[in-house]
């Protein structure tokens, strides 16, 4: 500072020097800024034309600041397909708004590579209001484009992986599907496909798998032995799966042959027991419950007189067609295959006209009623309702029988074999009653 003569002070020389060298440095500085920022900077006329544009966004498109003044429009740096989304979208919007941020599009480098960018344009007033330019701010947009173009890559895996799950779940099903029909073939074979028709006697049967997708181990058959002698067996094999219905066909053939070299039904259970102790060798043990009996005509009352052997199995039941329920019992049967001598308990009855004989296998009275298998249905339970169903005929008896299995829903954990052989009853005399009474003997 200087001092005048009065004493007042002023500006000096050397003040007004520094301060103009400041105003400059500001000036280069703001221009230095402008020209490196990170982001690329130009300004347009309202129709386009370029009238100003920084060193960066010339370095990403590697273009001479001469060669895009004056002489290109913002439209001209885009891509094809940019050019049209900016004439149909993006002018449009910024015409009307004012300014628009952050669209996507895509600059064309001088190389011909592709830059995507993200664009931010505002319009510049007069003082009258009168739109003079527009500024355009870039974003270099690669290090984002490769993200989105990384989270669309994973995706369309995520998606190849859900379809791929899909499709082998569908593979899977009908996988499934293929071997639950080829698995029904296979238990269709080891039964029966039709009941013969037994002269004098009427023959029902009823089977129910506990899990479908796996072969059971429950056979019944009834086939002629001549002479107006038929036979017929239920059993349950120990186990399930293929060496179960391996076990189920060699006993059901084993007890055919057999009963046609004896008529007496325990020889053809000591048949069957040889058959199984020889195959088995006791490494790995498997046995069956089996009923074996014969049906002969002739009995005392004119019916047909039954003669059964029993291995281990659940006693047969009979239903009276007085109303009466009987039992068959057949007390220290051994299971058939479980020991080479084994002890086989016979019995003999005879079915009269409206009698019926019912065979079944554990699955029904092992049937749980609760939770666990600590409340299963019983054999108490299952003998008081066969006393309220006698009398019944063989289909009439598997049929109440099947509806009784059905009720049991998710606790049948075991499968299930029924079959009936029941003495027709007289047809009653029109208009005739009869008083239905039953008991448990």
């Amino acid at each position: 500072m200087r001092r005048g003569p009065g004493g007042e002070t002023g500006p000096s020389s050397t003040g007004a020097g520094a301060g103009e060298a400041l105003a400059a440095l500001l000036e280069d500085s703001a221009e230095e800024l402008y020209e490196s920022a990170p982001c690329g900077y130009l300004s347009t006329l309202m129709d386009g034309t370029i009238a100003r544009i920084n060193a960066t966004l010339l370095g990403w498109l590697g273009m001479e600041r001469r060669a895009v003044v004056g002489r290109k429009r913002f439209a001209d740096l885009l891509t094809v397909g940019g050019k049209l989304y900016h004439e149909t979208h993006f002018a449009p919007l910024l015409s009307m708004r004012g300014q628009i941020s952050g669209v996507a599009l895509e600059l064309r480098a001088a190389d011909g590579s592709r830059l995507p960018v993200l664009v931010s344009s505002v319009v510049k007033h007069g003082g009258a209001g009168e739109p003079l330019l527009i500024r355009t701010t870039v974003f270099d947009a690669t290090d984002r484009r490769s993200y989105e173009e990384e989270l669309l890559r994973r995706r369309k895996e995520a998606d190849q992986a859900r379809a791929e799950a899909e499709q082998a779940r569908r593979q899977a099903e009908a996988d499934r599907a293929r071997l639950a029909e080829a698995l029904s073939v296979l238990q269709r074979a080891l039964l029966p496909e039709v009941l013969p028709r037994v002269p004098g006697v009427d023959t029902a049967s009823y089977y129910r798998t506990a899990f479908p997708g796996r072969l059971g181990g429950d056979f019944y058959d009834v086939f002629p032995l001549g002479d107006d002698r038929w036979a017929f067996f239920l059993g349950d094999v120990q186990g399930k799966g293929p060496e179960a219905a391996t076990l189920t066909s060699q006993a059901r053939y084993a007890l055919r042959a057999a009963a046609l070299c004896s008529d007496a039904p325990e020889e053809a259970l000591t048949t069957l027991n040889a058959v199984l102790a020889e195959r088995d060798g006791h490494d790995d043990p498997r046995y069956c419950t089996v009923v074996f009996g014969i049906l002969e005509p002739g009995g005392d009352t004119g019916g047909t007189r039954v003669r059964i052997a029993s291995g281990g199995h659940p006693p047969a039941l009979v239903l009276r067609g007085s109303g009466w329920l009987d039992l068959l019992s057949t007390p220290g049967g051994m299971p058939v295959g479980m020991l080479s001598e084994a002890h086989f308990a016979t019995a003999v009855t005879e079915l009269a006209p409206g009698d019926t004989l019912v065979l079944y296998t554990d699955g029904l009275t092992e049937a749980r009623t609760g939770p666990d298998r600590s409340t299963l249905y019983g054999e108490e339970a299952l003998y008081s309702f066969a006393a309220d169903l006698a009398p019944a005929t063989a289909q009439g008896a598997v049929a109440a029988l099947t509806e009784l299995l059905e009720s049991f829903g998710e606790g049948l954990d075991d499968d299930t074999a029924l079959l009936a052989l029941g003495a027709p009853a007289p047809q009653p005399e029109p208009g005739a009653r009869t008083d239905r009474t039953g008991g448990l003997h």
